[in-house]
């Protein structure tokens, strides 16, 4: 791969959206080429920043304390009755009290339409690596039913090593592996096939910001997230929801184990 090649792919791969194969094309390229590196990081770090970033900021607690301060120890103008002073210092206090539960409250409300947002991102990308991989016939890059087969596959061409689980007791059956892409990080996928249904499981390791959430419709696809085993696990199919929850729970529950 070229430079010319490279440029129109590494926005895609920024924002997750490239194909296994060319994603570690470009990879190899952008190891040699400092330029296209460069411009691979800046949109990265752009991205992280509009996720990340907010304008709100947490009301230091100690603002109170000067508040009650400044208005114990501010002088009464000599012109001015005692008691329009203090309704007017009270007045002036009830709205800087205010004004800092006012900036709390937003920041809470910021934070947690963050969180919200970066769960409803990773479940879109979740859902359009799996429609991608479907329409591109790109689902299995090892195909076998035997995780003795499949783990060793994907741990070589990972930096961690993902559990493998058979679950023919419960009607699923392993039909292989792939590597994808997804938030910003090269991913094991295990690919199951649950009676006429195809399942993606998204496999990576657990950071501290990873949370469970229960199963979200995202353009007609079922979307579930677990953590276990040390293992974030991300679930996309249009199966039923319950039974891709469960699925996935087992999955998580067993990880460990793999």
């Amino acid at each position: 791969m070229n430079c010319h090649e490279a440029a129109t792919l590494v926005a895609a791969l920024a924002d997750g959206e490239i194909d296994g194969l060319r994603g570690r094309s470009l990879e190899k390229h952008l190891q040699g080429c400092a330029e296209c590196a460069a411009k691979r990081d800046a949109i990265v770090v752009l991205r992280r920043r509009l996720r990340d970033e907010v304008s709100y900021h947490r009301a230091p607690p100690a603002l109170r304390d000067r508040l009650l301060v400044a208005l114990a120890t501010a002088p009464v103008p000599d012109a001015t009755p005692p008691r329009r002073a203090r309704e007017r210092w009270r007045w002036l206090a009830t709205g800087a009290l205010a004004g800092c539960a006012a900036t709390l409250c937003a920041w809470l409300i910021g934070t947690a339409v963050i969180g919200w947002q970066a769960s409803e991102d990773l479940a879109v990308e979740a859902a359009t690596a799996h429609v991608r991989a479907t329409l591109g016939n790109h689902l299995v890059e090892v195909a076998s039913s035997d995780r003795h087969t499949v783990k060793p596959w994907l741990s070589a061409r990972l930096d961690f090593s993902p559990p493998v689980r058979e679950l023919p007791n419960k009607g699923c059956v392993l039909a292989g592996g792939r590597l994808d892409y997804l938030d910003r990080q090269h991913v094991a996928v295990l690919v199951y096939r649950y009676r006429d249904h195809v399942i993606d499981v998204f496999v990576r390791p657990e950071s501290s910001r990873t949370s469970a959430w229960a199963p979200r419709s995202v353009r007609g696809f079922n979307v579930a997230r677990a953590t276990g085993g040390g293992m974030d696990w991300v679930a996309v199919s249009d199966v039923n929801p319950e039974v891709l929850a469960e699925l996935l729970g087992n999955l998580a529950r067993d990880g460990a184990a793999s």
